[in-house]
């Protein structure tokens, strides 16, 4: 019983709830990044260097062998480069995306650090001294 009362303790924090919607929103950013970068990007960049279509871009080490009736004998050996490329962008366009999410963050947060607070309220003694002071004025 006692496994499941810590397991529970543990499920109820909030920093695991935190942690989950952080996880489902990433995952969902995730699929917009990897939309942007491979129907938006990617086509652009293939226009401009000239038509290539990073999705197809391979670097075959081994060709594969078709028998006479055009099945597959045995597959060809081929390094995914254009998928590759598309992932890396994917990874970098995320992280720059991140750094400027954790850089507004802390500075929000700087600001509110530097923002001035109330004084402290004064002691009984002070309070005191205070009163003794006004007194001694009238």
């Amino acid at each position: 019983m006692g496994f499941i009362k810590e397991f529970k303790e543990f499920a109820s924090k909030g920093s695991v709830v935190d942690l989950a919607v952080g996880v489902i929103i990433g995952g969902a950013f995730g699929k917009i990044v990897a939309s942007l970068v491979n129907d938006l990007l990617m086509p652009f960049i293939g226009l401009v260097l000239g038509g290539v279509n990073f999705k197809e871009w391979k670097l075959v080490l081994k060709e594969a062998v078709t028998a006479a009736d055009g099945t597959v004998t045995d597959p060809g050996v081929t390094l995914g480069i254009g998928n590759f490329i598309q992932t890396t962008i994917d990874f970098l366009i995320i992280a720059f995306v991140i750094f400027l999410i954790i850089k507004a963050f802390n500075n929000m947060k700087k600001k509110e650090e530097e923002a001035p607070t109330d004084p402290p309220e004064p002691s009984d003694e002070v309070k005191l001294l205070t009163e003794i002071r006004d007194s001694l004025k009238k």
